[in-house]
């Protein structure tokens, strides 16, 4: 039998606690070990129990999480997941603790009985089984060699003509902020998929927009996809690519889940391989378990160039590695990359079209 991933639980609210515990209760490979109250408490519990996993709180009164996540980096560098509500305030609080280095995040419910303790119980277990297999985004391998910043246009490629699609989970959200901060204006439209609760895309999209020379934003139903514009899927809801009026727009659909995900990179990445075929680019990142996998291969037999992320530098090399190994991957590089590659790609593919006449 295997041995159980043991979990430490930081929330000021043992309502909280007593909460999140019960939600990962039925999970075998699980078990919590400790419940504290605040960070003090949790140094005695983490001195004695050594937990393969924290849940932190993020919003406690004599410490917070963050100043606490970043004194566990020092000290005890084990795989943190934030623990936020989803005001605005919280999410970008969230965000703030995954560049300091916590693996992940997941939303407190604000109701919902035992429906929700249950969607809460399946999505945290999967990401504290995640967690467990993490690098720790602070010792992930940098690029040997920096990432060269090429235009669309020194490249001779036509933007407007071609789509960008980009699927990833755990450490996503930076390898996200990587990718985007080594893309010139000029990119071709991107479409993203990033695993993560409702009420925290926006707040993502904007703070992606900060570090990249492309407009970011959480995508509305019916986003012109233009070059120079990046769209994150809102939380919480399908996205795909359609065609109207002549032009490829964003279509936000229904909340079901698809590989235990909504959004999911599936979703997007079947759509992209019907509708725009050899004219996209797929870009599988970072994450747990096997979501765009299959999408990103029907993206390659529909003739698009695709592109997974190298292990070296993931955070959890599961999407990529399952991608990999059914053959829909045709490119390796690091996020920071990921635009030289594909810009290259497209001008090659774009010369033999026409040296074939």
């Amino acid at each position: 039998m295997s041995k159980s991933i043991r979990v430490l639980i930081v929330d000021d609210s043992p309502t909280v606690r007593t909460m999140l515990a019960k939600s990962i209760s039925n999970a075998p490979d699980i078990k919590v070990v400790g419940e504290a109250a605040d960070p003090y408490q949790a140094r005695d519990v983490i001195a004695g129990q050594r937990p393969d996993v924290i849940v932190l709180d993020i919003e406690m009164p004599r410490m917070d999480g963050l100043t606490f996540l970043k004194k566990l980096q020092t000290h005890y560098p084990v795989p943190v997941i934030m623990c936020s509500g989803v005001a605005n305030a919280s999410s970008h609080a969230a965000l703030r603790a995954i560049e300091a280095g916590a693996v992940d995040f997941v939303a407190k419910p604000s109701g919902g009985g035992k429906e929700a303790l249950m969607r809460l119980g399946n999505d945290l277990a999967f990401k504290i089984r995640a967690a467990a297999v993490a690098v720790n985004v602070k010792t992930v391998k940098p690029s040997t060699t920096p990432p060269v910043k090429r235009t669309c246009l020194s490249a001779g490629v036509d933007p407007s003509r071609y789509l960008v699609a980009i699927g990833s989970s755990t450490g996503g959200t930076e390898a996200l902020r990587e990718l985007l901060q080594n893309v010139p204006s000029d990119f071709p439209p991107v479409a993203i998929v990033q695993h993560m609760p409702p009420g925290f895309t926006k707040s993502f999209a904007e703070r992606l927009n900060d570090y990249s020379e492309m407009t970011v934003s959480e995508a509305v139903d019916g986003d012109v996809l233009e070059p120079g514009r990046a769209f994150v899927a809102r939380g919480g809801v399908q996205m795909s690519v359609v065609r109207s009026g002549g032009r490829l727009c964003l279509k936000t659909g229904t909340d079901e889940l698809v590989n235990r995900h909504c959004p999911a990179a599936d979703v997007l990445f079947e759509s992209v391989a019907e509708l725009v075929g050899k004219k996209a680019v797929g870009v599988i990142l970072t994450g747990m378990g096997a979501d765009g996998a299959e999408g990103l291969l029907k993206m390659r037999q529909h003739g698009a160039i695709t592109i997974g992320q190298s292990e070296a530098s993931c955070v959890v090399y599961g999407m990529p590695k399952v991608a990999a190994e059914i053959g829909a991957v045709q490119h390796v590089t690091t996020p920071g990359n990921v635009a030289h590659v594909a810009i290259s790609a497209l001008r090659k593919k774009f010369a033999a079209k026409v040296a074939a006449g």
